[in-house]
């Protein structure tokens, strides 16, 4: 396990990784593809989000135990993982810094745990757009009382909460604070 996180930290130095915990490049190579595969294989017992009117009930619940924005079950980000270059469809890989990456969104509940993840889109592609076509919007779109909190790179809509460009007004500052703050903790 050492071997496979050390090389998902620093992707690129597998072989001065295995030096430096005395096995071969061969025994890293097959101990990250090893724990790699078996973590997918059971990450739908590990990730999974609330669809039901009872399961976004009680997350919901958690959520206002511990914080306080009403009707929040998580939050929502993306970040970009750093990839080699593709030789099939470079560009679109090409991030807003010129950095070939995947674009990952995913989101986390009350508890800081994953409740989804998405690892399926180039780097080019705007966090909005992974959200608008993400099987969680999907799910939440329509259901009544339940919201996840974003940032500035997705839209507000009744489901997702994002802050203000440029909060002026009394109650648009202290919502701003409460959804960072919530959204950071």
């Amino acid at each position: 396990m050492k071997i496979c996180l050390c090389y998902l930290g620093v992707p690129e130095y597998q072989q001065g990784i295995a030096q430096e915990l005395g096995v071969s490049q061969a025994t890293a190579s097959q101990t990250v593809d090893r724990v790699v595969n078996s973590t997918v294989a059971q990450s739908n017992e590990w990730i999974k989000f609330s669809t039901t009117n009872h399961e976004l009930m009680e997350a919901k619940r958690i959520w206002q135990s511990m914080y306080i924005f009403p009707t929040a079950i998580g939050v929502i980000d993306c970040t970009h993982i750093g990839i080699l270059k593709p030789n099939r469809h470079r560009d679109e890989y090409m991030n807003r810094k010129g950095t070939p990456t995947l674009n990952v969104r995913a989101t986390c509940d009350a508890g800081e745990m994953f409740t989804s993840a998405d690892v399926s889109w180039p780097g080019s592609v705007h966090y909005s757009r992974t959200w608008r076509n993400s099987q969680t919007r999907s799910q939440l779109i329509n259901k009544a009382n339940v919201m996840l909190l974003g940032d500035n790179g997705y839209g507000i809509e009744p489901c997702l909460m994002t802050p203000f460009r440029n909060p002026t007004l009394g109650a648009e500052i202290n919502y701003h604070k409460l959804l960072k703050q919530e959204r950071d903790n």
